[in-house]
């Protein structure tokens, strides 16, 4: 068996990701679903929750463009299929980066994005660290988070609430829900 069962009972197949619909409720509810930091946090923090803060702090800056604000969203879609990895392990796991890069490139195509995430998406998705870190770590060494805070606040969403939220700023952002 190559591929996974998805939330709604689709198949997608990580190797080939080109060739899949990549149902956005299926996103939402396993980005809802999946803590970050490998659950290594005070409370229980949702990737799906992280990707509608940086949505929120974009908007707040002033950011107008859709199509950065959708890649806001969707930037960890691929953590759907894939989950995530520590940063200090995904380069020792031979291949994982293939997998994401592809992953990356059918999230663009399915959701008519552009063909990479934009830098301001790198640089937001890095500067929350510093606020993720603040409300939800236990006090530890310091991570070198490039950048200054970005001044949002955790919810601490429920994951069916993150999933709402995630599916209602998808449909705001003018993205196809199915």
């Amino acid at each position: 068996m190559s591929w996974i069962q998805t939330y709604s009972g689709a198949v997608f197949d990580p190797l080939e990701p080109m060739r899949h619909e990549m149902p956005l409720r299926d996103i939402a509810h396993s980005l809802s679903m999946q803590c970050r930091y490998n659950g290594h946090c005070l409370k229980f923090y949702s990737v799906a929750e992280h990707c509608i803060l940086l949505v929120a702090a974009l908007s707040r800056d002033g950011v107008k463009d859709r199509d950065i604000l959708r890649w806001a969203l969707m930037h960890d879609a691929p953590e759907s299929w894939l989950c995530d990895l520590p940063r200090p392990l995904k380069p020792h796991v031979l291949g994982f980066a293939d997998l994401e890069e592809a992953a990356e490139r059918a999230v663009a195509e399915r959701f008519d994005l552009s063909p990479a995430i934009p830098d301001i998406v790198k640089e937001y998705d890095a500067r929350v660290l510093h606020d993720e870190k603040a409300q939800n770590m236990a006090p530890g060494p310091e991570w070198g988070i490039p950048g200054e805070p970005l001044g949002v606040k955790l919810k601490f969403w429920s994951p069916e609430d993150a999933k709402i939220r995630f599916i209602t700023t998808a449909r705001m952002l003018g993205l196809r829900v199915t």
